[in-house]
């Protein structure tokens, strides 16, 4: 069974696994069913062993609960043939009260665990959620292994440009280090394909985890609990004690991602446990001690940050001891070739498809765009591209780049970033024009009344994130609230625009500045 510390390891990640539940009672099967979706999980059912298996090669499910007393094909039968062909996926057994040999056999046969009837709704859900979230991080180090193994990995995974080879070499230099790292650069460039190869490539990366945390992901609210854990009761909704990111990353390495974006009040006490290496968790009154390395990322200038007051000048050189900056893909095209065939020769493998190349127009274009998300938007356009491509010679054109080929004939106020450039004043106010879709017709795009409106559509909302960012100086939780839409839906939606609030930071503060 599993031990006070192993309870405590419940991570986001687990929430959205899918479950299988394998009971031949359909009141048994129910009751779990509906336990899982209060935990967030997906349940999947079977209600025999032959169902069980079906679903497994059907849906790939992340856990199955798994009842030993089936008939026909047992328990055991059912774990011995997913031990045989997949034995990543973690197996939880359910005995009968008393039956300790059938236990003992379930682990000794492959079982990551066992539970008896009758048993605690908590405890189920927290052996799941253990259960997945240790199968999370193995899979994430078997990732990352063969990803990086390759001392030229990054050569391998970004590109083989001079810039690239010279990222390659610093990588290789620092590695083996303890700097703390801060690695900085544009969104979708690759900050984490470096960080993971920074861990990989140390001391601690061939058996310690590295653990990541979105810094602009996660609400101010939450972002203590996240880094630095909580004890149970430790405020509204704290049911179970839980271990922060630096708790979990015990003798490996944090990746702190997006850390312009941590809180004022975060900084000072982030601060205080890169110097004294010791955690405190939110409710306790205890200090636990922990080793890790740093690496830091982040896409905004933490100078102008400091100079402005709205980051810590200490804690951007605690976690800046070594830099490493990726510069943009448009300053780096001549990696657009080897990009372009990595991510055709993955998504084929994805959708099971053969598409060649690109035609030299479609090359053109790709060539002569600017890559705003960079790497990331490149494989978003070419995954699509293929997805859409039925040319009987497998060549992609430019009508299989069709938002490229959209946004190089669009009309320029339909590319700024820049809200006020989107919007007319009337009255006083700032309201949206009509005037888009006049310099759409008007530009000989050709778009149909659905495209047109859809086009306008993604104007409109990107503009009102924009302007309400702007309202309030790129304070997403701020602008989350006068949306009315939660924190989480904002940050996927900026991500998707690929809009940073830290422009409207920096805005803010050179107004301030001129009034002075």
């Amino acid at each position: 069974m599993m031990d006070d510390n192993q309870r405590n390891v419940v991570t986001t990640r687990a929430v959205k696994a899918k479950v299988l539940i394998v009971d031949d009672s359909e009141d048994e099967r129910w009751v779990l069913s509906n336990l899982m979706r209060q935990a967030g999980f997906t349940p999947l059912l079977a209600a025999s062993g032959e169902e069980a298996l079906d679903s497994i090669r059907k849906e790939a499910p992340d856990a199955m609960l798994l009842d030993v007393g089936l008939p026909g094909m047992d328990g055991f039968e059912v774990l011995e043939w997913t031990y045989t062909h997949d034995k990543t996926m973690p197996v939880i057994m359910v005995t009968a009260n008393g039956k300790t040999h059938d236990a003992v056999r379930a682990v000794r046969a492959g079982a990551w665990d066992y539970v008896t009837k009758p048993f605690k709704n908590e405890d189920v859900i927290l052996t799941l959620r253990c259960a997945i979230e240790e199968q999370a991080q193995k899979s994430q180090v078997r990732e990352i292994a063969n990803l990086t193994r390759r001392s030229d990995s990054l050569l391998q995974a970004m590109g083989n440009s001079t810039v690239i080879q010279g990222i390659q070499k610093e990588v290789e230099r620092v590695a083996k280090t303890n700097f703390s790292i801060l690695v900085t650069g544009e969104s979708g460039t690759g900050k984490e394909l470096i960080s993971q190869a920074i861990h990989i490539q140390s001391l601690r990366g061939s058996t310690k985890p590295l653990v990541a945390v979105d810094c602009g992901a996660i609400s101010d609210s939450l972002i203590e609990s996240e880094l630095f854990g909580h004890e149970k009761g430790a405020f509204t909704g704290a049911y179970q004690a839980k271990k922060g990111a630096f708790e979990l990353a015990d003798g490996g390495t944090i990746f702190l991602d997006e850390i312009g974006n941590l809180p004022m009040a975060m900084q000072g006490k982030l601060l205080r446990v890169l110097e004294t290496r010791r955690v405190h968790r939110i409710g306790s009154d205890k200090e636990l001690e922990v080793d890790f390395r740093v690496v830091a990322a982040t896409n905004a200038d933490l100078l102008a940050m400091v100079d402005k007051k709205t980051f810590r000048g200490d804690l951007y050189h605690r976690l800046a001891e070594y830099t490493i900056n990726i510069p943009p893909l448009r300053e780096r095209k001549e990696d657009l070739a080897f990009l372009v065939n990595r991510f055709l020769t993955l998504t084929n493998k994805e959708l099971t498809k053969q598409v060649h190349g690109l035609s030299p127009s479609a090359w053109e274009l790709v060539q002569g765009y600017h890559w705003p998300g960079n790497a990331r938007e490149l494989r978003n356009q070419l995954r699509r591209a293929v997805l859409v491509c039925d040319s009987p010679d497998g060549m992609m054109t430019p009508v299989h780049f069709e938002m490229l080929s959209r946004h190089a004939s669009l009309p320029k106020s339909l590319a700024t970033d820049t809200p006020q450039q989107c919007w007319s004043e009337i009255g006083g106010a700032l309201v949206c024009p009509l005037r888009g879709a006049d310099e759409l017709l008007e530009s000989g795009v050709g778009l149909s009344l659905t495209e047109l409106t859809v086009q306008i559509h993604v104007l409109v909302e990107r503009t009102i994130l924009l302007r309400t960012l702007s309202l309030t100086n790129g304070n997403k939780a701020m602008a989350a609230r006068l949306l009315h839409i939660d924190y989480k839906t904002i940050h996927s939606k900026l991500k998707t625009y690929e809009i940073s609030s830290t422009q409207f930071m920096k805005d803010a503060y050179a107004h301030e500045g001129d009034e002075c």
